[in-house]
């Protein structure tokens, strides 16, 4: 009897062995493939079973939670949704994260170990954080100005303070409601089929992810080429050009808008936008000197983030002469995002330097203290100061004298440069309006603010449009706000209009009553607390 017990007992301490081996077998070998298995519910449960941190803009934050009493208990809502959408993107139990909410997920969601009172901290207690904070560079002024300026229309604005690097606007338009996408079932299953096929494409985002040909902003760069390269030591001398320009190697001419473009000085082909002069100088220039002319600006550059990634601008580096011509002039392969022209105009108005972008100021716990901050950084010396200094000078006479006189602010300096860019089949598309610009207060020491404006639908004849009537303006009216909020700051001893609300402080969290203007549908109190 003893005899059987003992085998009993031998049995069971087998398969207590076994059992063992197994369950190490599941959590160290087989733990990550079960975990990212998409029939494991347990991590979303996990990660929806608390509200996420805030994202703020001016001290206020403009996204919140929702309790949707549902097993993912915490849905995302937010605050002037279509607003903010080019910066905040969208956080859903559907379909993931976008642009600053996946950038900063992990600290958001209370999963970041820089959250963590004390190192492995949460590892050990199998604890989780309350998601912490992310403080934006965006000024809520200029992002209303320019939002109300597109009205609707396809298109993107972007603002930048020049000796920061800081993004102080960030509008694509149309734009769309995040709050539709936060929870699960088929209202938002409807809302994502509805947005995702949409013609306008309104979850684009147009200011970082969308390139266009520049047109003539793009002489900016090639004037700066012909100035560092020497091909051009006098702004204001002849450049022997002829009107009309065959282009090389061809029997096709290319036009001029403006007239008096024969031989005309590159102070004067800035200020008119004359395609011939600006074709020959690169031409000059030579493909080598205008790639590598395009590249200091940040052309070809894929490792741009501000955090989230940006298309990448393309100056081609293998070109015939008449197609480098049309490149110098922004047409041909020739393509820019928004955020790049700004860049151009910003390393103009900061003597030739471009600091590099960035939109999150710092990021803090739920408590508000720092957890990080993004400091300044040089990105790239785009130009000689010398050179940035010319064309500060020729930007200022094109909105004093010449096509840009839209954008012209009383009491302020301003430099800009409009641009018309053909597209479609035949060049035969409405030209794409652009305008790239910065303003300097008269009683200031440097530019405000630079901006680039694009607007795809512009409705205004070609003439208009080349001659920065409906771009222009837009910029002007958030140039008019960076240069206001810059006033204030100086007036009450403060840092300029880039850093917005700095203080090491929680960020300011007033309740929002449900249905307040613009908080959308689903809009509550930001207050992530239960």
């Amino acid at each position: 009897m003893i005899r059987y017990i003992r085998r009993a007992a031998a049995l069971c301490l087998l398969l207590l062995a076994a059992l063992l081996v197994n369950a190490a077998r599941v959590m160290l070998v087989e733990a990550e493939e079960l975990d990212a298995n998409p029939a494991n519910r347990r991590n979303a449960i996990v990660r929806w079973a608390e509200p996420r941190g805030a994202i703020v803009v001016d001290g206020e934050p403009v996204t919140g939670s929702r309790d949707s009493g549902q097993q993912l208990r915490w849905e995302r809502t937010y605050l002037r949704g279509p607003l903010y959408a080019p910066v905040t993107g969208y956080a859903s139990q559907t379909y993931g994260t976008t642009l600053v909410e996946h950038a900063e997920d992990a600290l958001l969601a209370g999963t970041d170990p820089a959250l963590a009172p004390l190192p492995l901290w949460n590892d050990l207690t199998r604890g989780r954080s309350p998601g912490g904070d992310v403080v934006t560079t965006i000024r809520a002024p200029l992002q209303e100005a320019a939002y109300r300026g597109l009205g609707g229309k396809r298109g993107a604005v972007v603002a930048l303070e020049p000796s920061s690097g800081r993004i102080l606007a960030l509008v694509s338009s149309p734009s769309y409601e995040p709050g539709v996408l936060s929870g699960t079932g088929p209202d938002v299953k409807d809302a994502w089929t509805r947005l995702t096929t949409s013609p306008n494409q309104p979850m684009l985002n147009r200011a970082l992810r969308q390139t266009y040909p520049p047109g003539s902003t793009f002489k900016i760069v090639t004037a700066a080429a012909a100035l560092d390269a020497g091909v051009v030591r006098d702004v204001d001398a002849p450049t022997d050009t002829p009107d009309p320009f065959v282009l090389p190697g061809t029997r096709q001419v290319l036009p001029n808008e403006a007239r008096g473009c024969e031989d005309a000085s590159l102070a004067y082909a800035l200020q008119w936008s004359c395609n011939t002069v600006m074709a020959g100088l690169g031409v000059e220039v030579g493909l080598a000197g205008m790639v590598e002319a395009a590249e200091r600006f940040g052309f070809g550059d894929p490792a741009l983030r501000v955090p989230s990634w940006v298309a990448v601008s393309n100056f081609d580096r293998d070109m015939s002469p008449d197609q480098l011509a049309l490149s110098s002039i922004g047409q041909f392969n020739t393509t820019a995002t928004p955020l790049q022209m700004a860049m151009v105009a910003a390393a103009v108005a900061n003597t030739g330097e471009i600091a590099r972008p960035y939109l999150i100021e710092r990021t803090t716990t739920s408590g508000g203290t720092t957890v990080d901050r993004t400091p300044r950084r040089s990105h790239r010396q785009a130009m000689n100061p010398s050179t940035a200094l010319q064309l500060q000078r020729l930007m200022v006479r094109a909105v004093d004298e010449g096509t840009g006189g839209n954008a012209a602010i009383p009491g302020a300096r301003v430099g800009g440069k409009t641009g018309t860019a053909q597209h479609g089949l035949g060049n035969t598309g409405t030209p794409y309006a652009w305008f790239i610009a910065w303003a300097q207060a008269e009683d200031s020491a440097r530019p405000a603010v630079a901006v680039a404006v694009v607007v795809e639908d512009a409705e205004a004849s070609r003439t208009d449009i080349s001659g920065g009537g409906s771009a222009a303006p837009i910029a002007r009216d958030v140039m008019r706000e960076a240069l206001r909020l810059e006033a204030e700051a100086r007036t009450a001893g403060a840092p300029g209009a880039g850093g917005g609300r700095d203080e090491d402080a929680a960020p300011a969290r007033p309740a929002v009553p449900r249905g307040a203007p613009g908080a959308g549908p689903r809009a509550v109190s930001p207050t992530r607390r239960p």
